[in-house]
């Protein structure tokens, strides 16, 4: 009896030492990359540092050097189709964004990401991510108030309401664990309107509140808690910077005091000269575009003063963007996520022409501050740009040097407006640092990209809806340090601008002209020598297929 209690005794130590012991087994670490998606909005092509421009911009730099920076990448424009066309891998029509967030009666025009489409997050989500967003939402219909009179009172934080677009098209029921930011897209830098932590509005904000600040530092928030877990993280970090009213911090806008007091065309051929010497550009191919009929010489310029202040104050914008993703950096070098994280950033278009002094309030522009004081559109430019109590922009003449060397800008399918910045930087994951990629390369990219990385899967079916088929193209094998062509064809339509490119070929038409234009890249990056004439087979097949693309996606006007 005592020799089969003994036994009892061993079996039982041995069978909770091992349950111990199983119990302790670690599990295997996930290796998959963190991924950090970084936009800027309305940043132009030479705006940065590392592509040419003056502003100070050392972190965005640093990525460039040790990742990749490529040299012809596109968006789809404008800030509302880029991010619908980001988020889903598919050009905006088939996302249901063929132009803003107004909801419109057809199907490529929802004003909302489309029931048969995934966005990023959740195609990553499913496949084991943790996932977050920080700033501008803008890809959901905008609900307003019938009154006007009702709707500046909103717009002023002097009334609320508790939806700023329907609950399921927030990006929390699209993917996202977590949300901190705009749901439209103008906003107050100091006072933001639209802003919401995952669907409740955020009622109040700091007195020494900056927006800009509070997106990278809410993404430095997530990366601190995101780290603790054994699972990757997908970061989605979409700010309003530099994109109108220009508002910026009085010691940014110190800084840059006297930088542009010498006018438009001197810092505009400065940044191309700069280009030349980086090697971004070659100066006997790429031409330095003539700026816009019609624009003012800065020497005939009455408002050389306030014209001088308004880019200060992007500039300044555009350096405290930077100064916070220096924070972001830190953050992932404190937790020891540096190495295996991919960081990406680019701007949703290029820098823009609007003229927002001409507007004055209404539907996303307030007429006055939460406390009362007057918000000013001055169109005699009778009030200095920068404070929370101007709405101004930097205008055509601005957004000519913030896109140099290209032509036209934000809006419009010329370089100037689709033609963006990216950087990428992965250290366990980019074969050969410091280098520049040519590959043809495309906003719905990211989608296909992330996939590869993440081992995640698209899928034919989500939430019982069918999901269209991705369209863009994984560009994996450029960071793995090979020389990948990318797309052969691309297309864009937005309000009547619109191009289809074939290789080297480009075909495109302004909302101006209404014309085609015919134009190789390959001889004529900044599209100076229109080859209609010269070309009428290439111009014929060209229109061709742009019309069977605008048929199949639902483009307006129909073809």
């Amino acid at each position: 009896m005592k020799k089969n209690l003994s036994v009892i005794l061993l079996f039982i130590v041995y069978t909770v030492h091992a349950k111990i012991h199983v119990d302790n087994t670690p599990e295997k670490k996930d290796t998959r990359p963190n991924i950090i998606l970084i936009m800027a909005d309305d940043l132009g092509y030479s705006d940065l540092g590392c592509y040419g421009g003056e502003i100070n911009t050392p972190n965005l730099d640093k990525i460039a050097k040790q990742g990749l920076q490529f040299t012809q990448f596109y968006n789809i424009s404008r800030c509302c189709p880029t991010r619908a066309a980001l988020l889903t891998g598919m050009y905006n029509h088939s996302a249901g964004i063929g132009d803003m967030t107004t909801k419109q009666d057809d199907q490529a025009y929802k004003g909302y990401l489309g029931e048969n489409t995934v966005t990023i997050a959740e195609v990553l989500k499913e496949a084991g991510y943790r996932t977050a967003m920080a700033g501008k939402w803008h890809v959901s219909n905008t609900l307003t108030q019938s009154d006007p009179k009702e709707q500046l009172r909103w717009l002023n934080h002097q009334a609320a309401y508790p939806l700023f677009s329907p609950l399921e098209q927030y990006p929390t029921q699209r993917g996202f664990e977590k949300f901190y930011g705009t749901i439209w897209g103008v906003i107050d830098f100091f006072d933001p309107f639209s802003l919401v932590e995952g669907t409740s509005p955020v009622k109040n904000v700091s007195k020494n509140y900056y927006h800009t600040d509070a997106i990278n530092d809410k993404t430095a928030e997530y990366v601190r808690e995101f780290s603790k877990e054994d699972k990757p993280f997908f970061l989605y970090v979409a700010h309003n910077a530099p994109h109108w009213p220009i508002q910026a911090l009085p010691e940014d806008i110190a800084k840059y005091e006297n930088t542009y007091k010498e006018g438009w065309e001197t810092i505009r051929q400065r940044r191309y000269e700069k280009m030349v010497q980086l090697g971004l550009i070659d100066s006997t191919i790429t031409k330095l575009s003539p700026r816009h009929p019609g624009q003012m010489s800065w020497a005939d310029n009455p408002h050389k003063e306030w014209d001088a202040r308004a880019m200060a104050v992007h500039a300044a914008m555009i350096d405290r963007m930077d100064q916070g993703i220096g924070r972001i950096l830190k953050t992932l070098e404190e937790t020891g996520e540096i190495g295996n994280t991919i960081i990406v950033f680019l701007s949703d278009n290029g820098a823009s022409a609007e003229r927002s002094d001409q507007y004055g309030p209404g539907f996303d522009r307030p007429s006055e501050t939460r406390d009362g004081q007057h918000i000013s559109y001055a169109t005699d430019k009778s009030v200095m740009p920068g404070a929370q109590t101007t709405f101004f922009s930097i205008g055509p003449n601005w957004a000519n040097v913030a896109n140099t060397p290209y032509r036209l800008w934000k809006s419009q399918s010329m370089e100037g407006g689709i033609h963006t910045p990216m950087l990428v930087s992965w250290p366990k994951g980019i074969a050969h640092k410091g280098n520049r990629s040519a590959r043809v390369s495309h906003v719905m990219d990211f989608m296909a990209t992330f996939i590869e990385v993440a081992s995640a899967t698209y899928p034919q079916e989500y939430a019982g809806k069918s999901i269209l088929p991705l369209e863009g193209q994984s560009f994996v094998s450029v960071l793995n340090g090979e020389n990948a062509k990318g797309h052969k064809i691309l297309f864009n339509e937005h309000e009547g601008s619109k191009y289809v490119r074939q290789n080297d070929w480009k075909l495109v038409m302004t909302k101006e002209d209404e014309k085609w234009h015919l134009y190789n890249l390959t001889n004529d990056p900044t599209e100076l020598n229109d080859l209609t004439q010269q070309y009428p087979d290439k111009t014929k097949s060209l229109i061709s297929l742009w019309d069977d693309w605008a048929q199949k996606h639902h483009v307006l006007p129909k073809p």
